[in-house]
């Protein structure tokens, strides 16, 4: 397989607020009111003028009790990705998992980027989209190893392209650099071999971030993030520690096709 290297640039510890990085710089779980996979929020009963309440429109109930068109296919492009996620079960015992909130999301997506929110990017052009407001857009799964200080997330999100457009895009951005509060950071990335799995498309990225240094203390990030494509879905499962320890792959593969077959499945 052809290999690239790509450098990004990242806030690491620094920055404040961050989602998966304060995680595992303090050890501590991930911010957030823990929320079931697959539910979304009850909404109120609908009363009808008399004062009773109306009964629920026909269709499939869900077990979180939300209904269902019956005239749904249960292909990936047409499932909501709350019902898509997987549950924090799937999880080993060693990580405290949670699904973020919708609120969190975003935020937890910049990190996996490796860019930090309102950082000045060079070039300009490399810096990653601006995560939807659409709840639907996209969902996270973050499980914590306080032990290790270390984090496994599992990231569904809709695309409009495929893996290859992803590839490209890594290819065009060969070196980039970015600032955010006054520190530069970049990362060192290896396009590997990805896991053989039933989904459209896949590759994995390790990456290995420098930041600090200076009048700072140099900080090293590792990640390692299998990515695959089911229709619209794309699937990345990260590993993410601050250290140069080898990454737990069997947890990372673990998640990862979990998550890919609840997509598939619909």
């Amino acid at each position: 397989m052809v290999q690239r290297r790509t450098r990004l640039g990242f806030a690491s510890c620094l920055g404040a607020g961050a989602v998966l990085v304060s995680a595992a710089c303090g050890g501590s779980t991930v911010t957030g009111v823990p929320e079931a996979a697959g539910t979304t929020p009850s909404a109120p009963a609908a009363t009808s003028p008399s004062g009773s309440e109306s009964t629920a429109p026909s269709g499939t109930t869900s077990p979180s009790g939300s209904t269902t068109p019956s005239s749904t296919t249960g292909s990936a492009a047409e499932s909501a990705l709350s019902a898509l996620t997987i549950d924090p079960a799937v999880f080993p015992p060693a990580y405290q998992a949670v699904v973020l909130p919708p609120q969190a999301v975003a935020q937890a997506a910049q990190d996996l980027e490796g860019v930090a929110a309102g950082a000045s990017v060079e070039p300009a052009g490399c810096k990653p989209e601006q995560p939807s407001a659409d709840p639907d857009s996209s969902s996270l799964v973050v499980g914590t190893d306080p032990v290790k200080r270390a984090t496994v997330s599992v990231e569904l999100v809709r695309v409009p392209d495929s893996l290859d457009a992803l590839e490209g895009q890594i290819e065009e951005c060969g070196t980039v650099r970015t600032t955010a509060g006054g520190v530069t950071a970049e990362v060192v990335s290896e396009l590997v071999p990805p896991p053989p799995i039933g989904a459209d498309d896949t590759l994995a990225v390790r990456r290995t971030v420098s930041s600090g240094g200076g009048s700072t203390d140099t900080v090293t990030q590792s990640m390692l993030s299998l990515v695959g494509q089911v229709d619209d879905v794309r699937v990345t499962a990260t590993y993410m520690s601050f250290d140069d320890s080898e990454p737990d792959t069997a947890t990372l593969d673990l998640v990862f096709r979990e998550a890919v077959q609840k997509v598939k499945n619909g």
